[in-house]
């Protein structure tokens, strides 16, 4: 499955995966543990993107269907999430249409 992604600049994880093993074949923008002897430093802009990709996520599960995957078959499951995603997006520009009224 991973020789289907298209090839990313940079891996964004959160501490819990700070290894070694994990940065050794990625770009990895990582923050360092705590407890890491020589901490690495990782690009705090891109981090905070990470947090949109989360938000993202934490939006879908929202939707009962998607979170407790009711459709069996792949592609329905895909076309669930992707109206569900449009939804989402539509929404948002709702409000924040009002916002500038």
């Amino acid at each position: 499955m991973l020789e289907a992604l298209p090839a990313a600049k940079a891996m964004l994880a959160d501490r819990g995966y700070d290894a070694d093993w994990l940065r050794a074949g990625f770009a990895a923008c990582i923050p360092s543990k705590i407890n890491r002897k020589m901490q690495i430093p990782h690009d705090r802009a891109l981090y905070r993107q990470r947090h949109r990709i989360e938000n993202m996520f934490a939006r879908l599960k929202d939707w009962r269907r998607i979170h407790t995957r009711y459709d069996r078959c792949a592609h329905t499951f895909l076309s669930a999430i992707a109206f569900a995603a449009a939804f989402i997006f539509w929404l948002k520009q709702c409000v924040l249409s009002l916002r500038r009224t």
